[in-house]
């Protein structure tokens, strides 16, 4: 089940942004290593989440994390501008219909299978919600071999610079285009599915 979270006031007190948020622990900071907040030594949370942040977050019918992701405004401070803008060989992507895609977290606890399925559901829903809201283009921060995966899942994908290596990481940065074509490219692509938005169908192909 897709859950869309908007405008969220509280981020611990709800169940699906707590098991999100531990979830992205346990992958960013458990796996990944990377020196970011940790709240009461469970939950990653960052200067990032802010009301202003927007969460997709997909679960099983328990509630249980399965994946999940952010969405800044680029009219607002973001990661990419804010902090990896040199992987811009020109401007940094900003406008009112311009999103930043971060923290696209799948559940460690999911088998390789069931990862893959709840990646794909989250794909859709990130496209689901782009055309819904009128989201043109997508921006987000990476590295090369998620890069890899993100180009071919069938939709529009460009690299915005030169990948470089950040504190001892390659990072890219990419955009992808969002438009009435795309749940087509990604369904032609085995990735683009219907999904299940909180009791009803959120279907946009």
């Amino acid at each position: 089940m897709l859950h869309l979270i908007e405008s969220p006031r509280t981020h611990l007190e709800d169940a699906v942004l707590r098991n999100m948020f531990a979830a992205r622990k346990h992958v960013f900071v458990d796996l990944l290593g990377w020196d970011v907040p940790v709240l009461a030594g469970a939950y990653e949370v960052d200067q990032f989440d802010t009301p202003d942040a927007i969460y997709l977050v997909v679960t099983d019918a328990a509630g249980n994390h399965r994946a999940s992701a952010r969405l800044l405004a680029t009219t607002r401070p973001h990661i990419l501008d804010t902090m990896f803008a040199s992987l811009c060989a020109g401007p940094v992507p900003r406008g009112q219909t311009i999103f930043e895609i971060t923290r696209f977290c799948l559940d460690r606890a999911l088998a390789a299978r069931e990862r893959r399925s709840a990646r794909n559901e989250l794909v859709s829903a990130l496209v689901w919600y782009g055309l819904r809201a009128g989201i043109t283009r997508y921006t987000g921060v990476a590295a090369p071999d998620w890069i890899a995966q993100v180009m071919n899942f069938g939709w529009r994908v460009q690299l915005l610079g030169l990948r470089r290596d950040v504190a001892g990481s390659p990072l890219g940065a990419i955009a992808i285009d969002i438009d009435a074509a795309t749940p087509g490219l990604l369904e032609r692509a085995g990735i683009f599915g219907t999904l299940s938005l909180a009791g009803e169908v959120a279907d946009v192909a």
